[in-house]
């Protein structure tokens, strides 16, 4: 085994940058578009302060920020839009119906139904509106046919993934390495040119996932049961002996280490409200109106020695608090939310929405945090919200968009412009199927016409697009485009290719899509996507055998983010609300991934070497 002599410097550089960037790109504690940034930023940097000759002249740094204004991006972010629209318009409602009613005459048939038609929905639409979807009403199905949703919402979210491997537009990952591929001059891969191989594996894994995927998976329960502790609102009455009487709201609040929160002030003998401000004088005869637990509310009538009274019944043993009309739900928060990156509170989330936060769960657990400090949290995508109003204030959240509710009876919304949201993917996928246009200018049009017929309108359209996205994509061109320009590249291919050359042709295009399996599950699936297309053309050129299956080769390799919650973002939604574990992806994950890498290798030696 040859090992190759050490690159030039710039290079090496490139190499080291690379592995920084595949460290801080898994770290959970770094949002990933902060490292996305940086390593532009990085990238800039070294080519501004030790600038680089190439065969064509010198490299300009502001060269690497092609990856804004690169026609992958741009076809990512049009179909993340299009995709919202099928979801606000409510055009994949009919679908939704027909899987609920499926579902009781036959759970079994239903559920590879269900498989097949998230895949294939996947292989034209982001897989992430696919599971919006699918998640309520997989969840309404197991409440109310009493079955554990465990079997259901894992499969149905891998399901989407395998889908979206098939087409050159199934997945963000596919785009960039087709676009990458033919930056660099090779042929450009049309939409369907790799349909039947990827069929074939879908297809298996399809049967995997119906008949072994559920057999695998312990009963969870979900994230947020039922019986969690509820808010209750109530009055802590003011008499003439209370200690508290003459204080101020500011007193009575340290009294109880700032823990409680006076809404109103209601005082006699007229019943006029005083708003609680921290001055504000409290007098005999004063109501305060407090939202907490049945344990709080009793520890802060103690506290401020207050009587503690529920509409105009007083509280003790004989009287409890009643709910009332107060019903629980699960929000699950997506990026179309605009809470992504933000706190509740700043988001005036309470104030908007008229219902209460009880509880965060985040990555399948609770949060140990003090109702009072749910607000300051910084909001994650796939983190879910436990609140509570009334059954009105419920049904009221159901059509705000960007909030998936999980309470078993979650409505679709259905609109009279579904249809012209169908016909507008129709339009985008035909027309770049048959070459009438590229693709990212049929969903560029696609998006004109959706604004033009009032199907979306610009905060909708920001709301769908995903700054973590933007900023993965243009980063991980960057960075791949230095690597190539640079010969850091080259000289990993030189590596790998050295390191497997024992093996025949076969073999190494197995072995890259194993290493590109292993990274995505690891880091972004798009930084090793566009990391690793260079290296399968060089790896190609050096063995002088046909690139398009090592691009192939990287391309589904990209696509098997099965085995970690964090290798996609659809995992995420799928872990909370099912309230999985990091092990029950990797028990079914893991054996999906060896399949589906011997299946593709088989697949690919067989049609293209």
């Amino acid at each position: 085994m040859n090992i190759p002599d050490i690159p030039n410097n710039h290079a090496l550089m490139m190499l080291i940058i690379t592995a920084i960037a595949l460290y801080i790109f898994r770290r959970d504690d770094i949002p990933l578009e902060t490292s996305s940034l940086a390593v532009l930023v990085l990238l800039c940097l070294v080519f501004t302060v030790f600038p680089f000759e190439t065969s064509t002249g010198h490299l300009e740094a502001s060269s690497l920020f092609f990856g804004f204004g690169h026609e992958a991006l741009v076809t990512v972010c049009a179909l993340m839009i299009i995709g919202h629209a099928l979801v606000r318009t409510g055009s994949l409602e009919p679908v939704g119906r027909y899987l609920a009613k499926l579902w009781k005459i036959s759970p079994t048939l239903s559920l590879l139904l269900t498989l097949i038609i998230a895949g294939a929905l996947s292989a034209v639409v982001n897989n992430t509106p696919i599971v919006v979807l699918l998640l309520p009403i997989l969840m309404s199905v197991a409440i109310r046919t009493k079955t554990d949703s465990s079997p259901m919402l894992l499969p149905m979210g891998l399901a989407t993934l395998v889908g979206g491997m098939t087409t050159t537009i199934g997945t963000s990952t596919n785009l960039l390495v087709v676009s990458v591929a033919s930056d660099m001059g090779l042929p450009r891969i049309g939409m369907f040119d790799f349909i039947v191989p990827a069929l074939i594996a879908a297809s298996i894994a399809i049967a995997y996932l119906w008949i072994v995927a559920p057999r695998l998976l312990p009963t969870r329960s979900p994230t947020l049961p039922d019986t969690s502790p509820r808010i209750f609102t109530a009055y802590l009455n003011i008499n003439e002996e209370s200690q508290s009487n003459g204080k101020t709201v500011a007193e009575l609040l340290k009294l109880t280490d700032d823990q409680m929160t006076i809404e109103s002030i209601q005082r006699s003998p007229d019943n006029r409200n005083v708003i609680p401000l921290p001055d504000t004088l409290i007098k005999a005869g004063d109501r305060l109106q407090v939202n907490d637990y049945p344990d709080q509310l009793k520890e802060f009538e103690t506290v401020i020695d207050a009587t503690l009274y529920s509409g105009n019944q007083k509280v003790d043993d004989d009287h409890p608090l009643k709910e009332d009309k107060q019903v629980l739900a699960e929000i699950v928060v997506i990026q179309a939310s605009g809470l992504v990156g933000r706190t509740l509170k700043d988001a005036n989330f309470a104030y908007r929405y008229g219902v209460s936060v009880v509880a965060l769960h985040r990555e399948g657990k609770a949060m140990k945090i003090g109702r009072q400090s749910i607000g300051h949290v910084t909001i994650k995508t796939g983190d879910v919200l436990l609140v509570q109003g009334e059954a009105e204030q419920i049904d009221g959240l159901k059509g705000t968009r960007g909030l998936l509710i999980i309470d078993g009876a979650a409505s679709l919304p259905y609109t009279k412009k579904a249809p012209i949201a169908l016909l507008v993917l129709v339009f985008v996928v035909i027309s770049a199927a048959v070459g009438l246009l590229p693709i990212a200018i049929s969903s560029l049009c696609g998006i004109l016409v959706l604004l033009a017929t009032k199907c979306l309108d610009w905060s909708e359209i920001s709301s769908a697009l995903s700054s973590q996205v933007i900023l993965i994509v243009a980063a991980s061109l960057a960075l791949g485009s230095a690597m190539m320009q640079t010969g850091g590249a080259e000289y990993i291919a030189q590596v790998f290719v050295a390191v497997s050359s024992g093996l025949p042709p076969a073999g190494i295009l197995s072995a890259l899509m194993l290493l590109l399996a292993v990274l995505t599950n690891i880091v972004s699936n798009n930084a090793a996507a566009v990391i690793g297309t260079p290296i399968a053309v060089s790896v190609a050129t050096q063995l002088n055998v046909p690139v398009e299956p090592f691009i192939l080769a990287v391309l589904f390799g990209a696509n098997l983010s099965y085995a970690t919650p964090m290798a996609y973002k659809t995992n995420i939604l799928v872990m909370n609300a099912g309230g999985y574990r990091f092990s029950d992806f990797m028990k079914v994950g893991i054996p999906l991934i060896l399949l589906m890498w011997v299946v593709l290798s088989f697949l690919l030696s067989w049609f293209y070497l």
